[in-house]
């Protein structure tokens, strides 16, 4: 571990504790880097700097969400209301479900964590998890955390193979993770081969479809009535406030599943997990559509600029659904580095398997123009 000047720190290896034993190899999730970090280490100012890294909404928070967290900060002094009543009211009336069917995380990373809880570890045979290659690097990390053993399936064209996901099953499968679209890679299966996914996953086994960016896809696959009806017991959605709505420094996401499950995992929860301003920026969030229409629409214009930016520099690419792109470079932990010292941040894609390329987070069209010059000059294309 590291402390804040990152620094190594050490425990006393004189210690008599003794730790749990899954901890020794536990990978270590790595973020995109922040500005104001690069700009203390490059000595550049941190207004010079921009952020394509972290697949942040560009536009910052939703204004109602602002305007609203300026209005609660008065009552930080108190604890928040630990149910999220209203919040649970105002999302479940939006989504068409009840409020018994959402849990609340203090990001949807928690979420994860909750579902490893609840079904993985507790002694007795090692339950296996199935994922695919290029997949979120949280569903390894709370896997290994639980002792869980992870089977991970090649990826087709860099992103899901499902059919091949079905296969990997085993008696011991408890879960499979499925982002759609997919973190790293932005893609996104097709209507026919999700509904075919879904209803040929065993009962016994709990099927995650991460959609956190989900309000990116022009004609989505709305998955919920399958919640709402309640004819996959076995399927949880998970959803986030970081992404379109530009909550990310709040953490906060949520699932959708069977109230029965999530009366499970409501049960792990700790209490007072989501803050005050976190519920109230997520309030009024929910109401700002005009936030969300531009944020797509940038979003849509941004993929375009840089898609065809790429043909013209004869650079191999992902099609992407979400809100980021990813590019082949070459020595990617090179570009991204070269890339830094000119004041433009994005993410290297090496702890993710895919050593030769970067993920660029679609920024504002300025920030767009920016990086696309800086990667030119790095990669000394014209």
């Amino acid at each position: 571990m590291k402390n804040p000047e990152g620094t190594s720190v050490f425990f006393n290896q004189k210690s008599n504790l003794k730790f749990n034993p899954f901890i020794k190899n536990l990978p270590v999730y790595q973020p995109g880097r922040p500005i104001e970090e690069v700009a203390r280490e490059l000595g550049l100012p941190a207004d010079s700097i921009i952020k394509l890294a972290s697949n942040e909404n560009p536009f910052g928070p939703s204004p109602l969400a602002q305007a609203a967290m300026q209005k609660a900060i008065a009552g930080v002094n108190l604890y928040p209301d630990g149910n999220a009543f209203y919040l649970k009211q105002k999302l479940a009336a939006k989504l068409g479900v009840e409020p018994a069917n959402l849990i609340l995380g203090n990001g949807s990373n928690e979420i994860i964590e909750f579902i490893g809880h609840a079904l993985l570890g507790g002694g007795g045979a090692t339950a296996d998890v199935v994922v695919s290659q290029y997949c979120f690097a949280v569903y390894p990390i709370v896997t290994a955390l639980f002792g869980a053993n992870l089977i991970t399936v090649p990826a087709k064209n860099y992103g899901h193979d499902l059919l091949a996901m079905l296969r990997a099953i085993t008696p011991r499968t408890r879960i499979i993770f499925v982002a759609n679209p997919n973190n790293p890679t932005g893609t996104l299966a097709s209507r026919e081969e999700v509904i075919r996914f879904i209803n040929d996953v065993p009962d016994d086994v709990l099927l995650v479809m991460d959609e956190a960016y989900i309000d990116f896809c022009d004609d989505p696959l709305d998955l919920v009535p399958l919640v709402r009806k309640g004819t996959k017991p076995n399927l949880i959605l998970m959803r986030t406030f970081s992404k379109i709505y530009g909550l990310a420094g709040l953490r906060i996401g949520y699932g959708i599943g069977q109230p029965e499950f999530v009366a499970v995992l409501e049960k792990i929860r700790q209490p007072f997990n989501i803050n005050l301003l976190a519920q109230t920026a997520a309030m009024a969030a929910l109401d700002d559509a005009e936030h969300v229409r531009r944020t797509r629409q940038n979003n849509f214009a941004g993929l375009k600029f840089f898609e065809q930016a790429f043909r013209n520099l004869k650079l191999e690419f992902v099609p992407s659904a979400a809100n980021f792109i990813l590019v082949h470079v070459g020595k990617g932990r090179k570009v991204f580095e070269a890339l830094q010292k000119q004041g433009v941040i994005v993410r290297p894609m090496d702890g993710y398997q895919l050593p030769e390329w970067i993920r660029i987070t679609v920024g504002t069209p300025q920030e767009n123009e920016r990086c696309l010059g800086v990667l030119k000059a790095v990669l000394n294309k014209k």
